[in-house]
């Protein structure tokens, strides 16, 4: 339900507003003039105010502007007995959704309501999202507690709210865009786009008008003027991510770019002018892309005015079970499955993994683990069997006692049949029953 301000010094025409309106439904509440509408708005939450132009105390088309100031989701519509072109303009430039005449009202009300409260509840909408999207981007919201990504935190927390270029470097799945856009959606610049490009998914050619856009004609296909992505995050943030495999023939205009701010569309000859932060990451070691002459060095310092190393998951294993904890909520949620936990030997089976992929190959691992469980508590039988194997090996001491063996090698058959039962005992020249007696005694599933 949506509330309604009535402000009217003529009370016949308040109380008939009053009734009409609320036979649609809406709450109404009414004033006589502004210093009361003003007591009410401060008191109670009003989605659209209906206001006449001449009141006793003040002025309708004034009265808006103060209102749109300091409370911008409410939707004022004005009316006025003596309905003026200058009025009526300065009243949408005030903010006004929309300006009647009265006595040509009555069929308008209450369509021109319904078309206000369903912009109320859009901008609503819009403002709930940015609020999740805000608390999905903070610096809170990553995850771990280890001190070397506690530094790392500290560190992009310093460079948000300034316009430094920030260069973020680590392995693959570290989580450099998930840095780039919480260093983005706290800066001055949140409010504007955050528009990410890999560097390495292009040729050279695709990559610069990905980048800088097109003018007709520039090039076979190029049927029409293409916005390029520079253009397209104005005011915000670009990402560039592995820009260390950028082609070294883009990098000058990458350069001046970030000098002074300018670019040239492909195919035109007209200088065009940016206004937004350059963020950039990649896994490579970029001083010996200098040294190979793979990346340029004046480049290389001007994105990297505040660099920020992000730790890989071996250095900071602690977060694991943190992590891991996380995307089984996640994937449950989505699987709409009941897995409360995860079980003592299928944490300590992931705090042993070596996670070449980092967080990502985690996640990964943790989606299909979700999938294949069907408990309350996520087993390691539900983990890759690579990932049992390596656990079993480094679990005990005694790896090759010959339980040990037999176990090991069961899991390589199951693996290389792809969980084929029947098939494996075929392999292994055994009964099935005597598999399935196999896989009880070792906790296989």
């Amino acid at each position: 339900m949506h509330n309604i301000l009535i402000i009217d010094d003529e009370e016949k025409l308040r109380s008939l507003l009053k009734r009409i309106i609320a036979l649609e439904g809406y709450k109404v509440i009414d004033a006589a003039c502004i210093a009361n509408a003003r007591h009410i708005l401060e008191t109670q939450n009003i989605d659209i105010v209906l206001c006449d132009v001449k009141l006793p105390d003040g002025n309708g088309v004034d009265f808006t502007l103060e209102l749109k100031s300091k409370y911008p989701r409410i939707e004022i519509i004005l009316l006025t007995a003596y309905g003026n072109i200058p009025d009526g303009v300065r009243a949408i430039k005030n903010g006004a959704f929309d300006y009647l005449v009265k006595g040509n009202d009555n069929d308008k009300i209450i369509p021109l309501l319904s078309r206000a409260a369903e912009k109320v509840d859009l901008q609503t909408k819009v403002s709930r999202l940015e609020k999740q999207l805000g608390a999905q981007y903070n610096f809170d919201a990553i995850i771990g507690n280890s001190p070397v990504l506690h530094n790392a935190i500290q560190l992009a927390r310093k460079v948000a709210p300034t316009e430094a270029a920030v260069l973020l470097t680590g392995e693959t799945g570290v989580g450099k865009e998930v840095f780039a856009q919480a260093i983005h959606y706290n800066s001055l610049r949140a409010q504007q786009p955050f528009v990410a490009l890999n560097c390495s998914a292009f040729s050279k050619e695709i990559l610069e008008s990905e980048l800088f856009g097109h003018k007709a004609g520039a090039f076979t296909g190029a049927n029409k003027d293409k916005k390029g992505l520079i253009e397209e995050a104005k005011g915000g943030t670009l990402f560039l991510d592995e820009i260390g495999e950028m082609p070294i023939d883009l990098q000058p205009k990458i350069l001046r770019l970030l000098e002074n701010g300018a670019y040239i569309r492909v195919g035109d000859t007209k200088e065009q002018k940016a206004n937004l932060r350059i963020i950039s990451a990649t896994n490579r070691h970029m001083e010996q892309e200098i040294e190979k002459g793979h990346f340029r060095s004046d480049l290389y310092y001007r994105i990297a005015v505040f660099a920020i190393d992000l730790p890989s998951l071996r250095e900071r294993r602690k977060d694991i079970p943190l992590l891991a904890s996380h995307f089984l909520a996640v994937y449950c949620e989505k699987t709409n499955k009941k897995i409360t936990s995860i079980s003592s030997a299928a944490i300590d089976a992931l705090k042993e993994c070596e996670w070449k992929g980092n967080v990502r190959e985690l996640k990964n691992v943790m989606e299909r683990a979700v999938i294949m469980e069907d408990s309350a508590i996520l087993q390691m039988s539900s983990l890759p069997f690579d990932i049992q194997h390596k656990h079993a090996i480094e679990s005990t001491a005694s790896a090759f006692h010959l339980s040990m063996v037999e176990r090991c090698h069961i899991l390589k058959m199951l693996q290389y049949t792809n969980g084929n039962k029947t098939e494996a005992a075929r392999l292994m020249n055994i009964g099935i029953a005597t598999l399935y007696r196999k896989l009880e005694e070792y906790g296989i599933k």
